[in-house]
């Protein structure tokens, strides 16, 4: 992919870091020091969350963990690093209580449906990643990582489009348990679209 083509995924990319580790900031920051003033939709957020503060805590760690790491696999040449050894352990148990969380959807089973879709996407890209990087087949490697990794921060994309919903449910008179499902797929379907395109132009080269 041309240089100026990838400007706009690489942006991306960033941007759903960033959103990704102020999301998970927000939540350790709730489940420390609960807000008082919170409108009445986010403080049922906030409590559902609360009432399974050790489950959030064991998935938006590793998470935070994982989403900090990835840029250092991701925009590196094929290669084998640390990083990149930390991934798999890291994303292995972000899958594991993902599954866990989804018990406790707010979007009932249309985002538990898109949970066990994307997040088994996730977990079937991060073990092709490993199995090609024990065979030391970088360039392999790397596509599936790269897939894992953009998979992942679809979570990330979900928010910009929950916030959409928020901000028209005065309108629409939807709550949060009727839109977090449709806002889980369309924030995952497309990370995980994004993905197969920028893995598929080109020739499939990844050096950013």
């Amino acid at each position: 992919m041309q240089r100026a083509a990838r400007r706009p995924l690489v942006f991306g990319y960033w941007v759903c870091i960033v959103v990704a580790v102020a999301v998970v900031i927000r939540r350790l920051l709730a489940l420390a020091y609960p807000p008082r003033s919170a409108s009445p939709q986010f403080a049922d957020l906030d409590a559902v969350f609360a009432s399974h503060a050790a489950l959030t805590l064991a998935h938006i760690l590793p998470a935070l963990a994982f989403v900090l790491l990835s840029p250092f696999v991701v925009l590196r040449r094929p290669s084998v690093n640390v990083a990149e050894r930390l991934l798999f352990p890291l994303g292995l148990v972000v899958g594991v209580t993902a599954y866990a969380m989804s018990v406790h959807a707010v979007g009932g089973w249309l985002e538990r449906s898109a949970v066990l879709l994307f997040n088994s996407l996730f977990l079937v890209s991060l073990f092709r990643a490993y199995l090609h990087s024990r065979r030391d087949e970088f360039a392999l490697a790397r596509q599936w990582t790269v897939r894992a990794v953009v998979i992942l921060l679809g979570i990330a994309t979900t928010r910009p489009v929950m916030g959409v919903f928020f901000a028209t449910s005065r309108f629409t008179g939807l709550t949060p348990g009727q839109f977090f499902g449709v806002a889980f797929w369309i924030g995952f379907s497309i990370n995980t679209i994004t993905a197969e395109l920028w893995l598929r132009s080109g020739r499939r080269k990844l050096t950013i």
